[in-house]
């Protein structure tokens, strides 16, 4: 193991077997590209071998910190010293930065494959700071190489190579889900994307509950969208995407979760400015939950629910049948608001702006729809929400507001 600073240089040497060993040590000007020269040796007698599991394989020579780490832009490191050691599998390595900087990960370990690799490592990139979470899930000993980029360059260069011991580790069934990218959390992403005053700063978000609500505050131009997914989906009835309802207000946008069973999901939000055709991706979070959540889902939402669109009650998109249900919601620029189900409810509009009425449900398998017009002189009504009708009792998930 080689660790190099700016003016020094520490080998620790563990030989396979006992015996006599040569040690050559070669070295070059960090600058310079020419080929290394040879320094010294020294001769090692092993008396006895030690008998710990071999290093993992290192392409980059080094271990620690880069000694020029700071012309990379990196100023401090959370973890000191030639060996990380994480007792329980998990470990957060955090490097404070001079500069905005992107990263990226590898984690390597002998039984460790590419994909599940992936599922081990949740990488946050803020304006002064980068952070890795890390996962190990076989005992033993990991190469963590950290490979970074100023925000307009070309390539990533390896800056760290951090050797990591594994004592007891993490349940495979636990891992982060696959297809996170590099920006987890708030960061230098969601700052560009205008979105500011993050709920949620740590990208890792645990609930007993099952639920969770993730608010930013937003720029009036810019529109936000949000997926939800889980990389085994053990018995929900419906889609994934009826679990997660983006509420634009003003000057703020919710992502409401709720989860229909337990497990570790991933959301990832998505960002689009008026003058722009396409959303972007803006950052993903991990949802974990081990309790047991059966949440029912929201309703269905269309096109027209967008920004300043607020669902007051039912929260739910599941309605209990033969009953009396009381709806509130606001639907900015509105001029009429109905609820068609076994029969047509028109809702009327409060003083601050809500529309509102009480609608009964109707038999099972009934779809109830919330429609609007949104001019007097318009014929037909435009869908903006739908809700089904089931059995059993009724599931609540309160209301909002």
């Amino acid at each position: 193991v080689m660790m190099v600073s700016e003016n020094n240089m520490t080998i620790k040497v563990t030989p396979p077997t006992e015996g006599l060993f040569d040690l050559m040590i070669f070295a070059r000007h960090a600058s310079s590209q020419d080929p290394y020269n040879w320094v010294c040796s020294y001769q090692i007698q092993c008396l006895e071998p030690h008998n710990g599991e071999k290093l993992p394989e290192n392409p980059f020579h080094f271990w620690g910190l880069h000694q020029n780490v700071r012309d990379f832009g990196i100023k401090e490191c959370s973890h000191k010293g030639d060996q990380l050691v994480a007792p329980q599998g998990t470990l957060l390595l955090t490097l404070q930065t001079s500069r905005p900087l992107l990263a990226m990960y590898e984690l390597i370990n002998k039984d460790l494959d590419a994909v599940l690799s992936k599922k081990c490592l949740v990488a946050q990139a803020e304006e002064e700071k980068l952070s890795c979470h890390v996962l190990c899930p076989f005992q033993g000993n990991y190469r963590l190489s950290v490979f970074v980029k100023d925000l307009g360059g070309s390539t990533f260069r390896n800056v760290a190579n951090f050797l990591i011991r594994c004592l007891r580790p993490v349940n495979q069934n636990e891992l982060f889900p696959s297809g996170l990218s590099m920006h987890c959390g708030s960061g230098i992403s969601s700052n560009s994307h205008g979105l500011s005053n993050p709920s949620h700063s740590s990208p890792i978000i645990t609930t007993k509950l099952g639920k969770c609500n993730i608010t930013f505050h937003t720029p009036a131009d810019i529109e936000v969208t949000a997926s939800l997914s889980k990389d085994k989906v053990i018995s929900t009835k419906y889609p994934l995407e009826r679990y997660i309802l983006v509420t634009h207000l003003r000057t703020k946008v919710s992502v409401c979760v709720v989860l229909p069973e337990s497990g570790i999901y991933k959301v990832g939000l998505f960002g689009k400015r008026k003058d722009h055709k396409d959303f972007a991706h803006i950052c993903d979070y991990v949802i974990r939950c081990f309790s047991d959540p059966s949440w029912p889902p929201f309703p269905r939402a269309y096109s027209l629910w967008r920004r300043g669109c607020v669902l007051l009650e039912p929260r739910t998109g599941v309605l209990q049948e033969q009953s009396w249900v009381r709806f509130r919601i606001k639907v900015p620029k509105a001029y009429q608001a109905v609820v068609l189900g076994q029969e047509k409810t028109m809702l009327q509009q409060t003083p601050n702006m809500v529309w509102e009425g009480d609608v009964f449900t109707g038999a099972p398998g009934t779809q109830v729809k919330l429609a609007a017009k949104f001019s007097q002189h318009c014929s037909s009504l435009e869908v903006i929400l739908a809700f089904e009708v089931g059995g059993g009792s009724p599931a609540s998930l309160g209301c909002s507001g």
